[in-house]
């Protein structure tokens, strides 16, 4: 009994691993979508250049404005050095 139940399960689980190998072409070359075409390439190329103007490819509310300081660099770092010696900022590692 122990033999026969032993041998049913090594079929059953040769049979299930059997299914799912399938050879095929190593490039997936099955999943290649074929185009039939009668378009001309200028015809092509006329409508993409139509399309690329009418579309922006910059993201929404990604323009930056600049901006022009007026300030000194040694006052700006002075007053960053005098703000973590009085502790307004903190330095370091434990923010």
């Amino acid at each position: 009994m122990n033999k026969s139940a032993r041998f049913l399960s090594i079929a059953a689980v040769a049979a299930f691993a059997s299914f799912g190998a399938m050879a095929d072409e190593a490039d997936a070359s099955q999943f290649a979508t074929k185009f039939d075409t009668n378009r001309t390439r200028a015809e092509v190329a006329a409508e993409a250049a139509t399309v690329a103007q009418t579309r922006s490819i910059e993201p929404a509310g990604s323009r930056v404005t600049t901006y022009q300081s007026s300030a000194d660099r040694n006052a700006v770092r002075t007053q960053a050095a005098d703000a973590v010696r009085t502790g307004q900022i903190p330095s370091g590692e434990r923010g």
